[in-house]
């Protein structure tokens, strides 16, 4: 295991994890709003065993730079992805996988770079698009309910916003160890950076409609995050897309479910 640096374009130092066989083939792992890459757990060191795991601390998480501007733009995010992708040498067979926001990422990457470095997507518990009036953008109730505290640069309100959440990360499955690793890392995110993220509208339909490689979407059907419908979005918009869709679980299925999560995953990257 290593821990690296990549500079993406706008000069924002992009620090991601890599894990497993160098030659296999390469697993990014993008993480959610307010997250960071420690978010996956054992599920990443499962994946690992079979995959070259490159997790990403997104801008302004984790370790990554975090720059006073720039969220709103796509194409910064866009060039963090490629930024990592480049600085691993990685020009084809890569498969981009990312959780809840980390689905708007890979996206924005997808539109500015297209799939030439790409052999398949995953959606987990994710959307495409964002923005008040854009399809497949919905935002789920827990969210909603969190808003705006946890905008907060009270401590005591943006604790007790994140508190709000419950068990929405987790679902039944998760541990009170994992809670509380995703509930540190999203403290730990700054408040200007956690309100930013919010601060953009971009429609990806037509990419997801333009793909040419397969795409899996993995989504609990109660989600208080991000909506079941956002991912059947996806599912329904991208052309070659499958979908798994798990009765009754929440927003962290790699918590929540495990073992189901990296087989359903691995057994996606290994048909490609």
């Amino acid at each position: 295991m290593a821990i690296r640096e990549a500079i993406s374009a706008d000069g924002t130092a992009i620090v991601y994890r890599s894990a497993g066989p160098d030659a296999a083939r390469p697993l990014v792992l993008v993480h959610g709003w307010a997250a960071d890459l420690r978010c996956w757990g054992g599920a990443a060191d499962d994946l690992a065993e079979r995959h070259r795991v490159i997790a990403i601390d997104l801008r302004g998480h984790g370790y990554s730079g975090a720059p006073a501007s720039g969220y709103d733009d796509p194409k910064n995010w866009a060039a963090d992805i490629a930024a990592v992708l480049a600085a691993e040498g990685i020009e084809s067979g890569a498969v981009l996988l990312g959780w809840s926001y980390g689905g708007i990422v890979i996206s924005d990457y997808l539109a500015a770079y297209g799939t030439g470095v790409v052999a398949g997507v995953v959606y987990s518990g994710s959307m495409a698009n964002i923005g008040r009036g854009v399809p497949g953008a919905e935002t789920g109730p827990a969210l909603l309910a969190a808003m705006p505290g946890v905008f907060e640069e009270s401590a005591g309100r943006a604790v007790r916003a994140f508190g709000g959440f419950g068990d929405a990360n987790t679902g039944s499955g998760g541990s009170g160890v994992d809670a509380q690793r995703l509930f540190g890392a999203s403290l730990a995110t700054p408040p200007a950076v956690r309100k930013a993220l919010f601060y953009r509208s971009v429609d990806n339909t037509e990419m997801l409609r333009a793909l040419d490689i397969p795409v899996l979407v993995l989504h609990g059907t109660a989600d208080p995050v991000v909506p079941v419908a956002d991912g059947r979005y996806i599912a329904e918009t991208a052309a070659n897309a499958r979908s798994s869709f798990w009765e009754g679980a929440k927003h962290g299925l790699f918590l929540e479910d495990r073992d189901r999560f990296v087989t359903e995953v691995s057994t996606f990257v290994a048909g490609l």
